[in-house]
């Protein structure tokens, strides 16, 4: 069985985070084990609204377990910063039913 399920490449890069409740969060990977358990540095949360910004909760080091995450993904830094997040609007994502 394989422990890494591909994350190996990402670790000490930017990553966004989907979990089961819906919570958006990016940080820097900086561990995972075989039960994908994240280790994120450096984290926050994307809050979307339909009335405002997205707002950043600033989180710092933040662990995340597997049980709860739904999608991992690698985030392009370039492309994101050149995204103005104060001015996006987007319904906040439904929780996940199993």
């Amino acid at each position: 069985m394989s422990t890494g399920l591909g994350l190996e490449p990402l670790v000490d890069q930017m990553i966004s985070i989907i979990t089961n409740d819906g919570r958006n969060i990016v940080g820097i990977l900086k561990g995972f084990d075989q039960a994908t358990n994240i280790i994120l540095d450096e984290s926050h949360e994307r809050v979307f609204s339909t009335k405002e910004g997205v707002q950043q909760i600033v989180l710092g080091l933040y662990i995340i377990r597997g049980d709860n995450i739904s999608i991992i993904g690698e985030l392009d830094e370039d492309l994101d910063a050149h995204i103005e997040l104060s001015q996006l609007r987007g319904h906040p994502l439904k929780p996940v039913i199993h």
